[in-house]
């Protein structure tokens, strides 16, 4: 089973930016945690700071049939892409939002995702270990045949 791991903007800046919000772990950092914390999957990694990147990748991996889920961290694009949300609305593959911070406890600006209604499920404010719980679902929906 492979999975993508897929990130947008600003993500890039992670261990850099606004530490005491996003932690002092890279993108690189989780990247290599999510590897070595599950040995028996493939990961695809994928960052961008382009809004039209993310969406070509979400439909190459479809198309090619390559990745059975998408953890999505989309950055700032969460709160106000259309394009994004219509993208992950064409595909069937299962799609979990997460984010590092809780959105839901911040500025009011990022309290709204466009997102969520069309992902699969939601995991905001575990930090790095988000990622590691939006893996943990697709393997849930991969064991009730879901997937």
């Amino acid at each position: 089973m492979s999975i993508l791991v897929l990130n947008g903007p600003n993500l890039s800046r992670l261990g850099k930016r606004e530490p005491e919000v996003y932690g002092r772990q890279t993108l690189d950092d989780i990247n290599r945690e999510l590897g070595a914390s599950f040995p028996d999957l493939s990961f695809e990694f994928f960052q961008s700071e382009d809004e039209g990147a993310l969406l070509e990748k979400i439909f190459q991996v479809e198309d090619s049939g390559s990745c059975r889920g998408v953890v999505l961290n989309a950055g700032a694009l969460t709160h106000y892409s259309i394009a994004l949300r219509d993208a992950i609305s064409a595909v069937t593959i299962p799609v979990i939002e997460v984010h590092l911070s809780n959105i839901y406890a911040r500025e009011e600006f990022r309290r709204k995702s466009v997102i969520s209604e069309v992902c699969t499920g939601v995991i905001s404010g575990f930090g790095a270990n988000s990622y590691h719980l939006g893996v943990r679902a697709l393997l849930g929906i991969s064991r009730n045949d879901q997937l």
